[in-house]
């Protein structure tokens, strides 16, 4: 197994996806790609890619935006994982999380899948749920809206106003990740309780 990372940037096809919540995992790796000056291009897992390293010198890393659907991701995280030799504890699948707060980012490594099916088929595909998440908080959807509803809808005005500090935050997130590992990152990027 090679010494590369995969960082899988969750969420579905098309423009008119793009700005939904259920995309923000894509949005944080377009953020990790302007850092490392990359462009994604098409692979032939199913996925855009971006090829690199963190900092000048720094540790290798693939960023993946599947090109399937999102409950469908396990096999591009599968086929690109095979193509790189990368072992699942190298795995870093970046998310929307409904069950944290919007502009909350947390970390962890394996655990259930909350019913996120994009999780769940990563799982199925890679036959461990011990790989690496960053959970980025879009709260819960207001009144009885359906949670599918929400999370395909693109992020309300005030929202917006404050999602480029959460991209930001996320992004410095998985760099802590791969540089410090998951406890230094947790302890930097977890508020502690009052």
């Amino acid at each position: 197994m090679t010494d590369t990372w995969l960082i899988v940037g969750l969420g579905n096809p098309g423009s008119e996806y793009s700005n939904n919540r259920h995309n923000v995992g894509q949005m944080v790796l377009d953020e990790l790609a302007s850092r490392m000056g990359g462009k994604f291009k098409v692979h032939k897992a199913r996925a855009q890619v971006v090829e690199g390293r963190l900092g000048i010198g720094g540790p290798r890393v693939v960023l993946a935006k599947p090109m399937t659907y999102m409950n469908v991701s396990g096999g591009p995280v599968a086929g690109l994982c095979k193509f790189f030799d990368i072992a699942p504890d190298r795995v870093i699948a970046v998310h929307d999380e409904i069950d944290i707060p919007f502009n909350t980012v947390k970390l962890k490594l394996g655990g259930g899948e909350g019913g996120h099916n994009g999780l769940r088929d990563i799982s199925k595909a890679l036959a461990t749920k011990d790989y690496l998440r960053v959970r980025v908080g879009v709260g819960r959807p207001p009144g009885r809206m359906d949670t599918a509803d929400y999370v395909l809808r693109d992020f309300a005005t005030a929202e917006k106003k404050e999602l480029p500090f959460l991209l930001d935050e996320a992004a410095d997130a998985v760099e802590l990740m791969i540089t410090q590992g998951l406890l230094a990152a947790q302890q930097k990027h977890h508020p502690a309780k009052a």
